[in-house]
């Protein structure tokens, strides 16, 4: 298959999902709809985030990392603290040896 006839396909599987996605801007949805999108990009990134911790082979000073970084984004609701914290507690963890 050549390189056009890929893109063209990628973009005809594509392009409708998101002009899909986006003119469901206008739309109401009923409030059991709502409640269940508020769970989406936490499930999402943990989809992302687990994976990659739990299958390392350095799991454990990753897990302390997230773990660390976690409980302070919980506590003080900064991101960019948690995850500098969250990097910090996983270095300080390689260095002592875990």
């Amino acid at each position: 298959m050549s390189v056009p006839v890929v893109i063209l396909l990628m973009w005809a599987v594509t392009y409708p999902a998101r002009l899909l996605g986006l003119s469901l801007g206008r739309l109401r949805l009923p409030p059991f709809w709502l409640a269940f999108l508020r769970f989406v990009p936490v499930s999402v990134f943990a989809a992302l985030i687990v994976p990659d911790v739990l299958g390392s082979p350095e799991w454990a000073r990753r897990l302390v990392g997230c773990a660390v970084g976690g409980l302070l984004m919980w506590r003080t609701r900064n991101l960019a603290l948690g995850i500098l914290v969250g990097f910090a507690a996983s270095w300080a963890a390689r260095l002592a040896g875990l």
